[in-house]
């Protein structure tokens, strides 16, 4: 009995460990997604009014 305790509390540190580690994860991708895409609507901005003003 003792075995399984010790070793269900080991599966359960991994699968929190792993579980934190894949928060981190996907937070961070998910900003480098938005700096991406503010850096595509920044650009369409400065082309849109560049466009706007006629200059190249």
């Amino acid at each position: 009995m003792r075995t399984l305790n010790r070793a269900t509390l080991i599966a359960l540190a991994a699968a929190s460990a792993l579980a934190a580690a894949a928060c981190n994860t996907v937070a961070g991708a998910g900003r480098d997604i938005e700096n991406a895409g503010e850096a595509v609507t920044d650009a369409a901005e400065e082309t849109e009014e560049e466009l706007k003003d006629g200059t190249p």
